[in-house]
């Protein structure tokens, strides 16, 4: 069995778990789910950075309103739930955790934990943070050890 680590910041959606899913054709995989809440991964600025720079005006403004610490975990919780169970329903193997703190040492001690064969990393674009590789995918393949992929979310959950 392939055994994958898949760093998400929101629920996925039906396209994203469609496309996780079949990555490896007919192999089964065991997908072990991080999720850190939006709230606790970036600071405003850059999300509304990104944000308008994807031409989205009304969500640079409200970024303000996004949940941040103790009141991002219960969305978090809820997205990480939805996730696990759309991959088992999807016919993978799945478990999830939530990361409270730093996401890239969870991840190397997750990999690490689990002799996981490949990372995943499945997010909205970041611009700013990718600009200057300090995104999770180009920060996690200077850290763990196995091949770090990088995709985008089809589509808003």
């Amino acid at each position: 069995m392939f055994t994958s680590v898949l760093m998400i910041e929101k629920a996925l959606t039906s396209a994203d778990v469609e496309f996780v899913t079949t990555l490896h054709g007919e192999e089964p995989v065991f997908f072990h789910v991080l999720i850190q809440p939006r709230g606790d991964q970036a600071d405003r600025l850059l999300r509304a950075i990104d944000d308008i720079a994807l031409g989205e005006l009304d969500e640079a403004a409200r970024e303000g309103e996004t949940p941040e610490g103790d009141a991002a975990k219960s969305a978090g919780q809820q997205a990480l739930e939805v996730s696990v169970k759309a991959l088992r329903a999807a016919g993978a193997e799945a478990e999830g955790r939530l990361v409270e703190d730093h996401p890239l040492d969870a991840l190397k001690t997750l990999v690490a934990e689990i002799d996981a064969d490949e990372v995943i990393v499945l997010t909205d674009p970041h611009y700013v943070e990718e600009f200057f590789h300090r995104d999770w995918a180009s920060r996690a393949r200077h850290k763990v050890g196995v091949p770090v992929l990088k995709l985008f979310s089809h589509s808003k959950a």
